[in-house]
């Protein structure tokens, strides 16, 4: 079973919408109402992008990554949910110089099992990651972007700081990552 956690991103409805597609099994919960006890019956968690700052949730977001990590629940992080990814690891983020948003080619950099080779996807962050902590490993950058795609070196934990419900190969990535 998959879990949608629901940080307030706009694009959370394509997420969604896509998983329905597929028929993959889930639930949605925000971070607010989500029983975190309930975690233990989930194999996958993807946590959601957001739209503002909130302690609550990033308190629950990184509740929550120590947990799949704890566990071996297999764990995608989307633009906010990479960022808090590797802040919770002891990473950092920065602001971006410009507002990031729209079509970006992300290279592939070493071989994992989410995605193969360059890939077009949705860009819409102003804040990314500007310092990995040693836990975690770049698969993925673009011209604008460092860490577009990052890895647990060792579980199959992965964060995204583009948008992957939002393109063709994004969706990819998504179906590949449930799949695992």
């Amino acid at each position: 079973m998959l879990l949608v956690v629901d940080n307030g991103s706009i694009y959370t409805k394509q997420l969604t919408d896509f998983l329905i597609k597929k028929n993959i099994s889930f639930e949605k919960y925000t971070p607010h109402i989500l029983d975190l006890n309930s975690l233990k019956k989930y194999e996958f968690i993807i946590l959601s992008g957001r739209r503002k700052n909130d302690k609550k949730i990033n308190e629950v977001n990184s509740k929550i990554i120590n947990f799949s990590i704890d566990n071996n629940k297999k764990l995608l992080g989307i633009c906010y949910g990479a960022e808090i990814l590797a802040l919770t690891l002891g990473g950092t983020i920065r602001k971006t110089k410009s507002i990031q948003k729209g079509s970006e080619t992300v290279k592939i950099l070493s071989n994992n099992l989410i995605t193969k080779n360059s890939i077009n996807v949705f860009e819409s962050h102003t804040f990314e990651i500007s310092k990995l902590p040693n836990m975690l490993t770049m698969i993925g950058k673009s011209n604008n972007c460092t860490y577009e795609i990052i890895q647990h070196k060792e579980k199959l934990i992965f964060g995204t700081q583009f948008h992957p419900e939002m393109s063709f190969d994004g969706n990819n990535l998504i179906e590949n990552f449930c799949s695992l």
